[in-house]
This record gives structure tokens, sequence and C-alpha cells, in this order.
């Protein structure tokens, strides 16, 4: 058996890197980054794990959410603070509907990197590579934006740790303050019905925070009610990245990648000889693994032993990614597998990626109906199947954005254009998500009874 470091990634073959021609300057870039301070610690990430365990046994439940691909150009203060309240919104839709503490974790902080079907794409006979995420390369379809440029790394480490510093601003200095829940609900969300929805709960919220403040229960008493936890994630997809940010933690010996909390594999590089899978197995970091609807249950059998070796609940996060009507054929198999085996994982669901199509307008969208459907199909077998749903992985902003069509306040294809700002997939935005919000809060509510 082969011995694991941070570097033997190298080794074996690699999928979705881009082609670096100046060796010398990406050698130089990494060198650098080597020596940069962690975005995370090796206590936040230990403390995560402990609370994706409890997602596992059923007990809370795992909300993780953000940008498609984080981008340069809309990098502001004002987007982070509304991702971060639009999830904070769907969190208190579905602990107080719901029952159950909410795990956060966004997709911010490092969502840079993008895998692609082609290494290369053609418009108007001009074939060029692809984009691939701005720490790789730019988005205008120009030869120059397209190279691949090492200095990008740095540019996404500097955006990345003024994130992770604002989140922790607003998880612990006021903003995630239960007393501000109506403040919570973004502005352009007022006209629609989940929105009304939405205010009808946060005033029940706020009545039973006054009877706890007669009580003498307080934000000043108790942490919970004034401050919250709040993860960040990404794709392991940039493995020179990710190699720069695996160091060794001084108090127990582990590795972590210390540029996330959670990092995840995709659908596309989760072969078991390959790097990604083997990039992540020596970091202690609790991990996902994306399944669609061509995983075999012998291969991720296989990729649960050898990314979770110990059998530790919490450990791995199987995100599956089916698309509606395909997760009664695909997933009942997987579950079974992981049962018999008695495998402690963590499943989520990602209803975005399955159900991406091409509108008549030609834009890449997504039906929020179809997300719908997948949602409840995840909760309908798991029921069935007598095992945990735990979780949510979620491509959408707080920003009011026209992306996906459909839900309770209507966005058509001809509107697309109106305000279609992903530099990658399509997002949902607050409103929808609100709107799957409480549709999950309705199934944990159901699987309390």
């Amino acid at each position: 058996m082969s011995i694991w470091s941070p570097t033997s990634w190298r080794e074996k073959p690699v999928l979705q890197q881009p082609t670096y021609t100046k060796k010398d300057e990406l050698n130089r870039v990494l060198k650098e980054l080597e020596n940069y301070p962690p975005l995370v610690f090796a206590g936040e990430a230990k403390r995560l794990k402990s609370q994706l365990a409890d997602v596992v046994e059923g007990k809370a439940f795992l909300l993780q959410g953000g940008d498609c691909a984080e981008s340069f150009s809309e990098f502001h203060a004002d987007n982070i603070r509304d991702t971060f309240k639009a999830l904070m919104q769907m969190a208190v839709v579905m602990t107080y509907a719901g029952g159950v503490p909410v795990v956060k974790v966004g997709r911010l902080g490092g969502q840079f990197a993008k895998p692609r079907s082609s290494d290369t794409e053609t418009f108007d006979g001009i074939t060029l590579n692809s984009y691939r995420g701005d720490i790789i390369n730019g988005v205008d379809f120009t030869e120059e934006a397209r190279v691949p440029d090492p200095e990008r790394m740095i540019k996404a480490y500097n955006q990345a740790a003024a994130t992770q510093n604002l989140l922790r601003a607003f998880a612990t200095g006021g903003l995630a303050d239960l007393h501000q829940v109506h403040k919570w609900n973004l502005d352009f969300a007022h006209k629609s019905e989940v929105s009304a929805k939405y205010e009808k709960l946060a005033q029940e919220i706020e009545n039973s925070l006054k009877f706890m403040q007669a009580c003498g229960i307080t934000s000043e008493t108790h942490r919970g009610l004034r401050e919250t936890d709040f993860y960040t994630s990404h794709e392991a997809l940039l493995l020179p990245y990710e190699e720069a940010f695996t160091r060794k933690d001084s108090i127990s010996g582990d590795w972590y990648d210390t540029s996330a909390h959670m990092l995840w594999i995709g659908d596309r590089t989760r072969q078991l000889d390959g790097a990604h899978v083997e990039c992540l197995k020596g970091v202690k970091n609790p991990i996902g693994v994306k399944a669609g609807p061509t995983m075999d249950p012998e291969d991720l059998i296989r990729l649960c032993q050898t990314l979770n070796p110990d059998n530790e609940a919490g450990r791995l996060n199987v995100i599956v990614r089916m698309g509606a009507n395909k997760v009664g054929e695909g997933m009942p198999k997987l579950i079974r597998a992981v049962e018999k085996e008695g495998m402690k994982v963590l499943w989520s669901c990602d209803p975005m990626h399955g159900n991406t199509i091409k509108s008549s307008t030609n834009f890449k969208t997504r039906p929020v109906d179809s997300i719908l459907t997948e949602m409840k199909q995840f909760f309908q077998v798991h029921k069935a199947e007598g095992t945990v749903g735990g979780g949510v992985h979620l491509e959408m902003t707080g920003k009011n954005v026209t992306e996906c069509i459909g839900g309770s306040f209507t966005v058509t294809e001809e509107d697309l254009s109106s305000r279609y700002h992903t530099h990658c997939d399509p997002r949902l935005n607050a409103d929808q998500s609100l709107e799957l919000a409480f549709l999950i809060a309705d199934t944990l509510k159901e699987a309390k009874k």
C-alpha cells in the first residue's frame, strides 16, 4: 500500500486540471501560498465533523449552499452579506418548523474552480480554452483571458480570506442574532406568497423570544440566541492549490486541508485510482463525494472504504445528484449497499445539477419545479428505506437574480435575460431558496411524527 502525503496525488491519474505554460511562475506562486496563513483551523473542522455526526443520526440537518462559482468581479461585502442572510432565513425556517438544529455550510470563501465537460469551447468558429473559474482563467471569450494564470490563485486566496473574515464577523458580531430574524428578509423578497409565510413565522419567533426574555433567557445570557456556527466549503478541484493549504495540525499531528472546513469531490473526478480521491483521503476534514446517476453501488462502497476507513460518523457526506424522476431508480440501490455494509454516511441531496436545461431563449437554466420534485423524491426514498435524508446542497445566492425559472414569485424564460449574472451555472435566488426551505421544514416535521 502506498504511503499518503500531501503530494502523493501527483502520482495518480488526474482530470480537470488546467495546463500552465509558465512552470516557473506556477512553482513560485505555490511556494508563496505554502507560506500564507491557513484560511480555517483544524479545531473548526473537528467541530463541524462532530455536528455532522449528529446529522447522520437524524439529530440535526445539513444546509449547504452558496455560489456556483465565486467570481472576482462580483466580490462585494453586500453580496456576501445577502447570501449569509438568505442561508440564515432558510436555517431558521428549518429549525423552527422542523424542530432540529441546522448545520450551516456555505459554498463560499474558496468556490472558484469549476469542472468542464470539454477542455475547449467554440463560438463563431473560434475555439479557445474553456473557462474553468476565476482561480484559473477569465470568463471573457478572448485568447488572453482564457490562458491559465497562476497569479489568479493569489487573488483567489486574498478574496477567500476576506470572505472568511466577514462571515466570522456576521456569525458572531450580531447579524446572526435571532432578534434580527425580520431583518434577514431581503428587500426584493416581499411580494411573494412564500415571503408572507416567512414574515408570519418571523413574528412567531419574535413572540417566543419575548416570552423567553421575560423568563430571563436573553441574547446576553445564551450564546445560541446571538451567534451561530458558520462553516465554508468548496469542491477540491484545483489540486496544486489544495496541496499548498494541506497543513499538519500542531496539536494532533493530523493533516488538514486548511482552505475550507469541508471539501468535496465532484461526480467527474471521483475515480477510485484518481488524484482527487488520493488528495482528500489523507486529510481529516469532513469531506463529500458527489453521486450521480452513473454511480455504481460497488464503487460507492469502495469510495466509502477509501475515504472513511474508520467508518467515522460525520466524516463522509454522499451528495446525491440524480435529476428529477431519476431518484427512485438510482438512489435505493446506493442506500441498500451502504446499509448492508453498516457504513456511516451522511446522505444529502443536490437537486441542482441533474436538472439543468437550455431555455427557448438560449439560457442555461433550472426549473424550480424540477428542483422541488427531486428534493421530495429524495426524502420519499429515505422514508421508504428507513434511512435518514440528512441534508441539502444548493447553488443559490441572496441576490435578486433571474437564473432559475419558476417558483412562487414566478421567473419566466423571458425574464432570464433581465438579471442573469452567473459566471457558470444558474442559481436559485433568495425567494426560491426560501420556498425550498419550507418544503424541507415540512418534511422534517413529518419525519418527527
